[in-house]
């Protein structure tokens, strides 16, 4: 295990806010396992990826076909090893819309030999799916499935 150095971090946050595949592919291991927890039919760059091609589709492609302006504040930072946990936030532009976004992060990385070998996200997808939709989702839906895994759990 080599530990990572805040220097290539700091570095992969500054290529990460730009959105561009020239700019995050130095940092990416050809086979890298990244899941960005969401929901995809709301956020299309969400969802898991395997292998460098993937990931960069999304930065290629779905974070500029979501995001016109991208920018993300990262004031938590741990570094241990080989594997790093940020917590920030993120605030954007809607590419259709204008509409300013904005939502809380989490990212959970390991690197091997300054690449990232597994990266793991986590947003505040609720909010973050409102924001993208315009408007509040609805929570007084039928609950049954909630039901039906308390009758599962009994069983």
């Amino acid at each position: 295990m080599q530990a990572v150095t805040r220097a290539t971090v700091d570095e992969f946050y500054r290529a990460y806010k730009t959105r561009q595949g020239t700019s995050i592919a130095p940092f990416l291991d050809d086979d890298i396992d990244w899941i960005l927890s969401g929901p995809v039919g709301v956020m299309p760059h969400c969802g898991q990826r395997r292998g460098a091609a993937e990931v960069l589709q999304v930065f290629n492609g779905r974070f500029p076909a979501i995001f016109a302006k991208m920018n993300v504040v990262t004031p938590t930072i741990l570094i241990d090893g080989d594997r790093v946990a940020m917590l920030g936030m993120l605030s954007a532009v809607l590419a259709k819309t204008g509409q300013n976004v904005s939502y809380r992060i989490a990212h959970f990385m390991q690197f091997r030999d300054g690449k990232i070998v597994e990266f793991r996200g986590i947003i505040d997808s609720f909010d973050a799916a409102e924001q993208i939709l315009g408007h509040a989702l609805d929570t007084t839906q039928d609950v049954s499935a909630e039901r039906d895994f308390e009758l599962l759990a009994v069983v």
